[in-house]
């Protein structure tokens, strides 16, 4: 398996994986002509042609018979073009001393206070790869893109998770909140957000705090909690040091992790070494290796040995890689010691 920057010719592909993941993945619509455009837009990203305010980079997970079989990317930065909202959890005290009461009221304030920083973002494996390490290798090597070219991001990276949501795809919060303003259901506004036009949010939701106890008891269960076909990627995202600080998607109140840059696992003990074509042991833990191109970016996982400031792989890695002995790579374990002990 090897992850690499999207192309034109991947669309057919691209497109049956969308349609695929059903409702709830609007930032790749089932759109042949909007997802033709972002193909394109990804590919002006990675030759450097774009403002960090419009970076889009968009990666696919090819297997050795050249098939596509996933998508992930990661944005240059958030907010910058069209405003990025969420809301903050936080709590209202209130107290009336001579009732003796005093209550502490979670409440839901409007903010835009990502704006600059970097998204992980539109992550889908089909359903068939979902095995070994391929989720792992999909979603982490954004991150190892990340470590290699750091100057092209903010100094957060944040995750916007989906939340929960019944067997249709309505949401709690959304029937709870969003609908009393802006008279449309859950999927036609997470649609419209997915497409990039949010004016509509500032124009229509209230300003004002609001306070959780107004809401459903439904809608009220779900804050901050991830929809369950997303607890693999809020596993593998915790293990690397993101967490959730309040932050809460306004539709579906789904959490919005975050992690400084430099302190995320892959980023913070990732190295530079030499590539050694030769043969790891049967005990050599799966590496995560980039190639250290931009354009021609390609990352994979393989056993690999480090030997001092050389990383020792097989013939084969060093194909997927297309490098040759001598070249550098960026290289980490793909997993932490804590993993590593665990799988042992």
């Amino acid at each position: 398996m090897i992850v690499r920057p999207v192309q034109i010719t991947d669309l057919p592909a691209l497109l049956a994986l969308v349609r695929q993941a059903g409702p709830g993945f609007t930032t790749l619509p089932a759109s042949e002509d909007r997802l033709a455009h972002r193909v394109r837009w990804a590919q002006r990203t990675f030759a450097e042609q774009v403002e960090r305010a419009d970076a889009d980079y968009l990666f696919v997970l090819e297997d050795d018979d050249q098939q596509v079989v996933g998508v992930s990317a990661l944005t240059g930065a958030v907010g910058l073009r069209e405003p990025w909202y969420n809301y903050r959890v936080g709590l209202t005290v209130s107290a009336s001393p001579d009732l003796g009461i005093r209550r502490q009221i979670p409440t839901l304030f409007l903010n835009n206070e990502m704006t600059g920083q970097s998204e992980i973002c539109s992550l889908f494996l089909r359903h068939d790869q979902r095995h070994g390490s391929n989720g792992r290798l999909l979603s982490l090597a954004r991150l190892l893109f990340a470590a290699e070219f750091a100057h092209l991001f903010g100094e957060k990276l944040i995750a916007e998770l989906r939340g929960s949501a019944d067997e249709q795809g309505c949401s709690p919060f959304w029937d709870s909140l969003g609908r009393h303003f802006f008279k449309m259901d859950f999927n036609h506004a997470d649609h419209l957000s997915g497409l990039g036009s949010k004016s509509f949010i500032a124009e229509l939701m209230p300003r004002q705090p609001l306070y959780t106890c107004l809401l459903t008891e439904q809608a009220q269960a779900v804050i901050g909690k991830a929809h369950p076909n997303t607890e693999p990627a809020l596993k593998i995202l915790t293990a690397e040091g993101f967490t959730h600080k309040g932050y809460i998607d306004i539709f579906d109140a789904g959490p919005v992790i975050e992690a400084p840059l430099s302190k995320i696992r892959t980023v913070r003990d990732s190295q530079a070494l030499s590539l050694v074509i030769g043969t790891p042991d049967d005990q050599a833990p799966v590496w995560l290796i980039h190639n250290r191109r931009l354009e021609n970016c390609r990352i994979t996982a393989a056993p690999a040995r480090r030997v001092g400031n050389s990383l020792i792989v097989d013939r084969l890695t060093a194909k997927r890689l297309q490098l040759q002995p001598g070249n550098s790579v960026r290289a980490v374990p793909l997993l932490n010691q804590q993993q590593q002990a665990a799988a042992a």
